[in-house]
């Protein structure tokens, strides 16, 4: 049953609105934190966002969400690095005013109209190098509500030839090396704002590779000569829960849906920002779990995480 929605007064009492100690929503699931005021729901697995009352403010019952989709896997032999999952916020400004990503500008948070349970899917990473395709796998969508990232695409498989394009998703997959051959779409299916960015391309005959995508980047090809490798796009950063993601360089922002570096040449490239795998410095290839990263070096991308923030106090 959607929990989306507006309900008369009279329907919001019979729900219990303004009952109990509390004027504010009382909610389960996930792993629950506080950041002062306001309570955060991580899921980092599949569950449920239960919610046994509403708040006695309506403006109270706007939550706040941050929905990562599962990274693409990365292909070997010069594969392009896997895409991140596809990321998508709320603006930020119904709990707190906290610092979201630019992505979510001027996105409306989730209003909760009823009681009762939403379902939480939270995809996995898309698996690595496979001999059929030889390319990476996709990852898995996420979904909160009327919420929906797209995994992260696949990277494209490399030498020897034939090399293969990066494939579609959230952000792309790189193409791989060896040829020509284009990275993958990001934003595929479209949404707005944008939930990623698409692949680095392949190049021939020298055997260039791709980088996967990233939330706000692109990724990479590096020059044109044999077997050098493309970095990961980078992901977005928010202070929606500040113990999740990956720490940037500088300040409190939290990372998430990095793009993998391809596999290339044997010198360390980075992954994108916020648990792109880099390439080649196992064991640190795979996407790091619960950021949506995409995978390098033949490795599987991270799983996703779904966020969810409410004032409770």
């Amino acid at each position: 049953m959607p929990l989306i929605g507006t309900f008369g007064a009279g329907a919001a009492r019979g729900f219990g609105q303004g009952g109990g100690s509390s004027p504010f929503i009382c909610a389960t699931g996930g792993t629950t934190s506080t950041d002062g005021d306001y309570t955060i729901h991580t899921f980092t697995s599949p569950g449920t966002f239960c919610v046994s009352k509403l708040a006695v403010a309506p403006a109270d019952n706007n939550v706040d969400y941050l929905v990562v989709a599962g990274g693409g896997g990365s292909a070997a032999s010069r594969g392009g690095g896997g895409g991140a999952g596809g990321y998508r916020e709320s603006a930020g400004t119904a709990t707190g005013c906290y610092t979201a990503s630019p992505l979510g500008s001027g996105v409306a948070a989730i209003a909760i109209a009823c009681t009762g349970g939403i379902a939480v899917t939270v995809g996995g990473g898309g698996v690595g190098f496979q001999p059929g395709p030889r390319q990476g796998g996709d990852g898995s969508n996420s979904t909160f509500s009327s919420i929906t990232s797209t995994g992260g695409g696949g990277g494209g498989g490399g030498g020897p030839p034939p090399s293969s394009p990066g494939r579609n998703g959230g952000s792309g997959g790189g193409g791989g090396g060896e040829q020509q051959t284009g990275g993958g779409s990001g934003n595929s299916p479209p949404v707005s704002p944008p939930q990623g960015n698409s692949g680095g391309p392949g190049s021939g005959p020298n055997g260039t590779v791709g980088g996967g995508g990233g939330a706000t980047q692109s990724g990479s090809s590096n020059g044109n000569t044999f077997g050098t490798a493309g970095c990961g796009g980078d992901g977005a950063g928010t202070q929606i829960n500040p113990a999740a993601g990956t720490s940037g360089s500088s300040g409190p922002l939290r990372y998430f849906a990095g793009g993998g570096a391809s596999n290339g040449n044997a010198s360390p490239l980075p992954g994108g920002e916020g648990g792109g795998g880099k390439s080649p410095d196992n064991p640190n290839d795979a996407g790091k779990v619960n950021t949506g990263g995409g995978g390098a070096g033949g490795c599987a991308g991270g799983s996703g995480v779904v966020i969810i923030r409410y004032k409770s106090a």
